[in-house]
């Protein structure tokens, strides 16, 4: 069960204003999550008292991007077991609620892990729990930590290939503190450019077709105090063709083996652009977004989204003659299909470099991303 509450935040910074946290009231434990689909118009936070409010939520987009997801999964394990319910229903319906995002499904078999620990040593559900939630939070703390890093090693990548400052970066969806335990991915690299005085321009694409860049990264970086432009996706080509796009910084729902990237639908477009005018192409991501398990591009399940979401125009807080608020105003004749996956893939040889919090990968190759998975896990179990 899901509640909604508007909550006043004037004057806070986007990395004051969690995605996500744990609450534990009188009533019962519950999830709070910052609704992403409201913003930039209004702050309101959706309460999450069960597994299955927390799949809507991920489904609908109320919580969205691949770190947070993970975070979120776990979180939702946590709150299974607190409350009683069957924690293995539970994880299986979270796993699955958004396929494409590997880090959603790799949060929530952590925290069921732990869960299971404990039933398997002895130890009882409430003792399980407990362990469960130490999970989570142990992920977002450690989610919080990686973002940092990347920030510093993509600072570094930048100011390597791009000497003197005055970087000119693009981005497409949504990768900031929104999406992150901490300041985010690619998002971060450009706010730490920012903070010493070497990002000229944030061009902002908009992202169809649920506008992510407009609602959510033009919202962050106005709440930053960054130089930012917002453009719509099919005008990217034009700035590149015009010499005003020094590097292109994206994040990753999920990363193949062989070094392909799935990120939001564009990002390809974007990789063939940079690619043609010989600018960087960098992916920032958590080394948890890596997956060996699957070996190329070809294997990442993309997920096929709704059509309404391109023939109507969702308007959620503004009452427009004829619409409810939250209802949809046509833009496209009654019973148009859409084709609307919500992701595309780049293939490695497009991309330049892959950040992560251990570092850089460049070129991005197989056996380079295989050593990174290796010093990933004797990292976690050190």
């Amino acid at each position: 069960m899901a509640d909604q509450q508007a909550q006043s935040r004037e004057g806070r910074k986007p990395s004051d204003i969690p995605a996500l946290r744990w609450d534990e009231p009188p009533e019962g434990p519950v999830l709070v999550l910052l609704d992403q689909t409201r913003l930039p118009a209004e702050e309101v936070e959706v309460v999450c008292t069960d597994a299955p409010a927390l799949v809507q939520a991920i489904r609908t987009l109320v919580v969205r991007g691949a770190p947070v997801l993970g975070i979120a999964g776990a979180y939702g394990v946590a709150l299974a077991a607190a409350r009683g319910f069957d924690v293995e229903e539970a994880a299986d319906a979270l796993a699955g609620a958004r396929p494409t995002a590997v880090n959603l499904e790799r949060g929530v078999r952590r925290a069921q892990r732990a869960y299971r620990a404990v039933l398997d040593g002895g130890g009882d559900v409430g003792e399980a729990a407990v362990a469960a939630l130490a999970e989570a939070r142990a992920l977002h703390d450690e989610d919080a930590t990686a973002s940092e890093a990347m920030a510093v090693h993509g600072l570094a990548l930048l100011d390597e290939l791009l000497p003197g400052g005055g970087h000119r970066v693009l981005t497409h969806c949504n990768t900031g503190a929104l999406v992150s335990g901490g300041e985010g991915t690619a998002f971060a690299v450009a706010l730490a450019a920012h903070r010493v005085g070497r990002l000229r321009r944030l061009w902002v694409d908009e992202t169809r077709p649920l506008l992510q860049g407009s609602r959510l990264t033009a919202y962050e970086a106005a709440r930053n105090g960054m130089a930012y432009t917002l453009l719509t996706d099919n005008a990217a080509g034009s700035l590149f063709a015009a010499g005003e796009v020094d590097a292109v910084l994206i994040g990753a729902d999920r990363i193949a083996a062989d070094g392909s990237v799935a990120n939001k639908v564009g990002s390809y477009p974007l990789a063939v652009l940079a690619h043609h005018h010989q600018v960087p192409f960098i992916v920032v991501a958590p080394a948890t977004t890596v997956d060996t398990g699957t070996p190329d591009g070809a294997a990442i399940e993309v997920e096929q989204r709704g059509s309404h979401e391109v023939t109507e125009i969702t308007a959620p807080l503004v009452q427009v003659a004829g619409v409810e608020a939250g209802g949809g105003v046509p833009v496209a004749p009654l019973g148009t299909q859409a084709y609307n996956p919500a992701f595309d893939v780049t293939p490695p040889e497009l991309v330049t470099a892959v950040v992560t919090e251990h570092g850089v990968i460049s070129p991005v190759t197989a056996q380079a991303l295989a050593e990174l998975c290796l010093r990933s896990r004797q990292v976690t179990i050190s």
